[in-house]
């Protein structure tokens, strides 16, 4: 994997064993927004304090996919990920994005 965009908000997590960007982006932004069925960062905010498992799923194929990892986004159901992985690796990139 080449070198991050530290700017950019990427980040370099290991998922399921491989090594994977993620980025919190605009269009992932979105994303997560629409498939939560939030509107607007205080919402949104409060629906990750209590995230379900297929919650951190979506969110994690957006951050993903803003990452430029989008074939591992479209396998993610059925990689080897465990929860504290993506919980971390999600955690990671909305630090690295409020950075």
């Amino acid at each position: 994997m080449s070198g991050l965009n530290g700017v950019r908000g990427e980040v370099r997590a290991t998922l399921g064993g491989a090594e994977r960007r993620l980025c919190l982006t605009l269009g992932a932004l979105a994303e997560i927004e629409t498939e939560l069925g939030v509107a607007g960062v205080e919402a949104l905010a409060a629906r990750l304090r209590a995230l379900s498992a297929a919650d951190l799923s979506v969110v994690l194929a957006a951050l993903l996919r803003g990452g430029g990892e989008g074939e591992a986004a479209d396998a993610l159901a059925q990689a080897p990920v465990m929860p504290a992985e993506a919980a971390a690796a999600v955690a990671q990139a909305f630090a690295a994005a409020a950075a």
